[in-house]
C-alpha cells in the first residue's frame, strides 16, 4: 500500500461550548435557570447581581452621611437586547484592592438581606401531618404504654386518605409475639381510633367512611335514617347511579331520593386529606401578556431572571501583559462570565420572540377563549423565526405565559388539528373545550353520549369519531355518561 499526502477542505459542525452552554440555558426552567445563575455566581468571581452592589453603595451613602449624589454604572439588564460589544474587550488596568472594594460592607449587607429573607420565608410554616395529629389526640385517650403501641401501628397503616390498609390481624402480627395482646383489643384500639378527629377515620372501606361521618350527625338531621339505610344496603346502586331501583327499594320519590343523596354528598370520602400538610408550588411566568390600546403586548418577567453584570473591581485588578497563574485565572474567569451572560441574553431574546410569535397566532384564543384557539404546531413558528424545531420546542418546554385568561405553559398553545366541512381546521384544544361545554350544558338527568357528542359537533361541521370524544373527553377526567347522570 503507496502512502501518500492528501490537502482536503471540508466543512463540519462543531459544538463550541459557547454553543453548548446557549443550548443548555435554553431548555432550563425559571428554577433551574435561577439555581444554575446561583453555581455559577458562586464559582466565578467575575459575576456579581446587580441589585447587591446598590445595596452596599446605599449602605456607603448612609454611613459617610454624605450629601453628594453617587453615580451608579447602569447594570446590563438580562431582559433588554444588548449588542455584542457592550461588554468591553478592553479593561481598565491593575488598581488597589482598597479603591473599588469594600469586602467588609458587602458581606454585612448580604447577610442582614439573608436573614430578612429567612425570617419571611419561615413564618406560618405548618409541618403538621395526619399522623402527628392523631397521636396528639390519642395522648388524651389512653394511659398504658401497650395502648400507645397498638395505636401507633394502626395509625401507620393509615393511607393518605385515612383508610386503614391492614386488618386487625396483620397489626396483630406487626406487632410481634413479645406484645401479648389479643385481635379484640386490636379491635377495640381500631374503633377508638375511629372516634378520633377528622371523622371517618381509620374506616376500612368507603362505607364504613361514611357510616362513621352519618353516625356523628345530629339526630334531628333530615333524612338521617334514610342516609344511614342507603349506605348500609344500597351503596353499590348509589355508585351505579341506578335511581330507579333505589326508589323502588327504599320506596322514595324522586324528590325525596334526592334529599338523601345530597345528604351523603356532603360527606368527606377521603377524611385524611383534610390534615395532610400540602405545600402549594406556585408557578412564575417567564413572559407577561397585556393588552394596551388595544394591543397585544408581549414583555418578559424582569423577576424570573437575576441580573447579572461583571465585577468591575475584580475586572480591573487584570493586568494585561502579565502572564501569572493568577492573572490567567481571572482572565478565564473574566471570558467565562461574558460567555454566560451573552448565553443569558440569547435565551431571553430567543424566548421574547418565541413567545411574541405564539401570541400572533393564538390571538383569537386571547380574545375569545379555548373556543376559538387556532391548530399551531412547532413547524410553523421554526418557519416564521428561521429557527430550527428543536430549539422551539426547548423554548415551549417548562416556561409559562401569563395571560388575562390565566397562566398557560407554552406547549399548551401547540395543537394537532382536525378538518372541518368547510375546508378549514380546528383545533384539538379548541374540540376539547366545546366538549365541556355541551357536558356542561347537558340535562343531568339525561346526559349527553360520546356519540350525541360526535353529532352535535357534526353540526357545526366539525368531523371527528366518537371514540375520539371519548380520548378527550377522558383527557379532561370527565366521567362517561351514565356516571354524570343525576337526579336534579
Amino acid at each position: 500500500m503507496k502512502h501518500s499526502l492528501q490537502l482536503k477542505i471540508s466543512q463540519s459542525l462543531t459544538m463550541t461550548p459557547q454553543l453548548q452552554q446557549a443550548i443548555r440555558l435554553l431548555q432550563l426552567s425559571s428554577l433551574e435557570l435561577h439555581t444554575e445563575i446561583q453555581d455559577a455566581l458562586d464559582s466565578n468571581m467575575m459575576l456579581e447581581l446587580a441589585e447587591e452592589e446598590s445595596e452596599a453603595e446605599t449602605a456607603s451613602s448612609i454611613e459617610t452621611v454624605s450629601a453628594k449624589p453617587e453615580i451608579e454604572t447602569a447594570p446590563v439588564e438580562l431582559n433588554d437586547t444588548v449588542a455584542k460589544d457592550s461588554i468591553p474587550e478592553e479593561l481598565p488596568v491593575d488598581s488597589a484592592w482598597e479603591d473599588i472594594y469594600d469586602s467588609n460592607l458587602y458581606s454585612y449587607s448580604k447577610t442582614q438581606t439573608s436573614l430578612e429573607f429567612q425570617d419571611l420565608e419561615n413564618q406560618n410554616r405548618s409541618e403538621t401531618s395526619l399522623r402527628d395529629y392523631l397521636l396528639w389526640q390519642s395522648n388524651f385517650a389512653v394511659a398504658s404504654d401497650t395502648d400507645r403501641t397498638i395505636i401507633m401501628a394502626i395509625i401507620d397503616a393509615l393511607d393518605d386518605d385515612g383508610y386503614l390498609t391492614s386488618s386487625a390481624e396483620d397489626i396483630l402480627v406487626a406487632l410481634g409475639q413479645d406484645m401479648e395482646v389479643e385481635v379484640d383489643e386490636v379491635e377495640a384500639m381500631i374503633r377508638l381510633v375511629q372516634t378520633l378527629e377528622p371523622v371517618g377515620i381509620a374506616a376500612r372501606n368507603l362505607q364504613e367512611c361514611l357510616s362513621l361521618q352519618l353516625a356523628q350527625c345530629d339526630a334531628a338531621t333530615p333524612w338521617l335514617p334514610e342516609a344511614r339505610e342507603l349506605v348500609h344496603n344500597h351503596l353499590p346502586l348509589l355508585a351505579a347511579h341506578d335511581y330507579n331501583q333505589l326508589m323502588r327499594r327504599m320506596k322514595l320519590n324522586q324528590d325525596q331520593l334526592s334529599e338523601v343523596v345530597t345528604l351523603i354528598q356532603s360527606m368527606n370520602p377521603r377524611p385524611g386529606g383534610q390534615v395532610q400538610d400540602i405545600h402549594i408550588q406556585y408557578l412564575t411566568p417567564d413572559v407577561f401578556v397585556r393588552k394596551i390600546k388595544g394591543v397585544w403586548r408581549v414583555e418578559l418577567n424582569a423577576d424570573s431572571t437575576p441580573q447579572l453584570r461583571i465585577n468591575s473591581g475584580y475586572a480591573g485588578m487584570i493586568k494585561r501583559a502579565d502572564n501569572s497563574v493568577d492573572n490567567n485565572s481571572m482572565k478565564s474567569h473574566l471570558q467565562e462570565a461574558r460567555w454566560f451572560i451573552k448565553s443569558l441574553q440569547s435565551r431571553n431574546e430567543t424566548l421574547l420572540r418565541v413567545a411574541t410569535a405564539i401570541v400572533e397566532r393564538q390571538r383569537a384564543f386571547l380574545e375569545y377563549g379555548a373556543e376559538a384557539m387556532k391548530p399551531l404546531v412547532l413547524h410553523d413558528i421554526a418557519e416564521v423565526l428561521g429557527m430550527h424545531e428543536s430549539t422551539i420546542s426547548r423554548v415551549t418546554t417548562r416556561k409559562y405565559m401569563h395571560t388575562p385568561r390565566g397562566i398557560y405553559e407554552l406547549k399548551y398553545f401547540f395543537s394537532s388539528h382536525v378538518s372541518t366541512d368547510l375546508g378549514g381546521a380546528c383545533s384539538s384544544t379548541a374540540i376539547r373545550a366545546l366538549i365541556k361545554k355541551l357536558i356542561g350544558a347537558e340535562k343531568p338527568q339525561k346526559p349527553l353520549s360520546d356519540s350525541k357528542i360526535a353529532a352535535l359537533l357534526a353540526d357545526q361541521g366539525i368531523r371527528v369519531a366518537r371514540r375520539t370524544v371519548a380520548k378527550y373527553r377522558e383527557a379532561m377526567t370527565i366521567p362517561p355518561s351514565n356516571e354524570r347522570k343525576r337526579l336534579l
